[in-house]
């Protein structure tokens, strides 16, 4: 039996046929996905700005752990800081000491809470945002709780008693690892990814640049002849007879046109034939007060504008009156004080 043997022809018909393949040299295959595509499987979504942290829930990583440390300092503030278990004193009951230990991180965490479940809620808080007043709130506690262990330490130098327990350190302790995840978070590599691809938005206008300072614009000197005292001294400047006041301009004398010259004989009958001029009527005048003295024939009381008795006037002594108002005399006593009587019935004029 004759056995078949591919010929050259063959062997390239059969090469034909068969998909070609990308041989390396050592002897592996290329496929065909491109390098754009194994980016792609590689990549994670929280790579990306816009995919957002990972959390549990609504949260982040870095807001879940400092939920976590806010609520163990909060357990532990209700035992004593100072003395023995069920007869100390624990911060909330040492003053106002709660306020910056515990209550401002608790607002803080509640802000960052409301800030997750609330997106169009509270903000900022003045011109902090929310995460800033996380980051003062914790670090101002932290002072506060080193300043106790600061003065316990000097306690026990001087009496040799260390009056702060063991919550004071878990509580320092405690608030320091809440300055990590709020002041020192945005440089840590972990916790910087709930920072990164935030939108921008106006800062408040307290928290924004200042603006430069210019001097005061400088005021246009006034006119000497604008000046008040000028225009006091022009006014009080006297004048004597015809003569201009100092330093006004001269003025024009007028000129005796309408005077008859002394050549001109004057008529004799003008006289007769020249109307009466009406006088004019005097005006009233008001009567001028004067002073007068005055005697009551009885003790009476001389009182202020309100009615208060200021002193009495009788038959003893005469009273200076200083103006009659008609049913009222003004009195004055010897003293200077002046007040007024109202009865007058009797009183003798002097």
């Amino acid at each position: 039996m004759n056995d078949a043997k591919p010929t050259p022809d063959s062997t390239d018909d059969t090469a034909a046929t068969t998909p070609a393949e990308d041989v390396t040299t050592d002897g592996s295959t290329l496929d065909d996905s491109t390098p754009e595509d194994s980016t792609l499987e590689d990549s994670t979504p929280g790579d990306s700005p816009a995919a957002g942290p990972y959390g549990v829930g609504p949260f982040s990583v870095r807001e879940v752990a400092l939920g976590g440390v806010w609520l163990l300092a909060f357990i532990v503030s209700f035992f004593p800081i100072y003395g023995p278990i069920g007869s100390g004193v624990t911060v909330w009951g040492a003053g106002i000491d709660w306020v910056l230990t515990i209550g401002v991180p608790t607002a803080a965490v509640f802000l960052l809470a409301l800030r997750r479940l609330s997106p169009d809620g509270i903000r900022r808080v003045g011109s902090l945002g929310i995460d800033q007043f996380a980051s003062v709130a914790f670090s101002v506690s932290a002072v506060v709780w080193l300043s106790i262990l600061w003065n316990s330490f000097v306690s026990l130098a001087g009496s040799r008693v260390f009056v702060a327990t063991w919550v004071v350190w878990v509580e320092f302790f405690l608030m320091l690892a809440g300055v990590v995840l709020t002041v020192f978070a945005p440089i840590l590599p972990t916790l910087r990814d709930d920072f990164r691809g935030r939108a921008e938005v106006v800062a408040h206008n307290v928290a924004r640049p200042t603006r430069a300072v210019v001097p005061r614009p400088v005021r246009p000197a006034r006119p000497v002849a604008d000046r008040p005292e000028t225009r006091a001294q022009d006014a009080a400047a006297p004048v004597y007879g015809d003569a201009p006041a100092y330093g006004s301009a001269p003025v024009a004398q007028p000129v005796d046109a309408a005077w008859p010259q002394t050549t001109e004989p004057a008529d004799p009958t003008a006289v007769l034939f020249q109307e009466p001029q009406d006088e004019p009527t005097p005006e009233p005048q008001a009567p001028a007060t004067q002073a007068f003295w005055a005697l009551s024939p009885v003790e009476r009381d001389v009182v202020d504008e309100l009615g208060m008795p200021l002193f009495t006037v009788g038959p003893t002594a005469w009273a200076l009156v200083i103006e009659d108002r008609g049913d009222t005399f003004v009195v004055r006593h010897e003293d200077g004080r002046v007040g007024y009587l109202h009865d007058t019935s009797g009183v003798t004029r002097g």
